[in-house]
């Protein structure tokens, strides 16, 4: 089952292959939307096997071919890339896509890695992450002060300073005065 557009070798080597049935994207490869990937993992079974003519058919990067594949083996549908010799039905395949599996593990936690030290550099140079705060120090007391007045409601002056009421509370808990 080959799930990107195909020519008609790639339809031969599907059909040589024995696919029964074959699910073919009609728009564009880069496109994120894609109906038949869909239509096809929705219609696996357990013991189905997903077919490809090559691996760069079904997933668009390295992380979405790991997801799909690791979705199919908890369900306990087979894969077999025929250009890449992978055929999990086999101890070599089930071999091969385990090491793509850990590559791609240790990929993710390299980027991890890289990010928690990139963030606590950032940290012993005074930058902090996250989003810049909507309401500055003076807003928060000028908040308070308005707060005061019996006749002033959260909402309004929320209203006011154009955040939402959560934002206002989260900011005036969080600063005492």
């Amino acid at each position: 089952m080959d799930t990107n557009n195909l020519d008609s070798a790639q339809l031969d080597v599907l059909q040589e292959a024995g696919c029964e049935r074959i699910y073919q994207e009609k728009g564009s490869g880069k496109s994120r939307l894609r109906p038949e990937l869909e239509r096809m993992t929705d219609s696996l079974r357990a013991a189905d096997t997903v077919v490809v003519q090559r691996l760069d058919r079904l997933g668009r990067s390295l992380k979405d071919l790991i997801e799909l594949l690791d979705d199919f083996k908890q369900h306990g549908v087979q894969f077999i890339s025929l250009n890449e010799s992978i055929d999990t039905t086999t101890a070599v395949g089930e071999l091969a896509f385990h090491m793509i599996g850990s590559i791609a593990h240790f990929e993710r936690r390299l980027i991890s890695e890289r990010t928690k030290a990139g963030l606590a550099a950032a940290r012993t140079w005074g930058r902090k992450g996250g989003r810049k705060a909507k309401l500055t120090a003076s807003d928060i007391r000028r908040a308070h002060a308005m707060l005061l007045d019996p006749n002033m409601t959260k909402a309004e002056v929320a209203e006011h300073f154009e955040v939402s009421r959560p934002t206002l509370n989260k900011a005036l808990n969080e600063t005492a005065i």
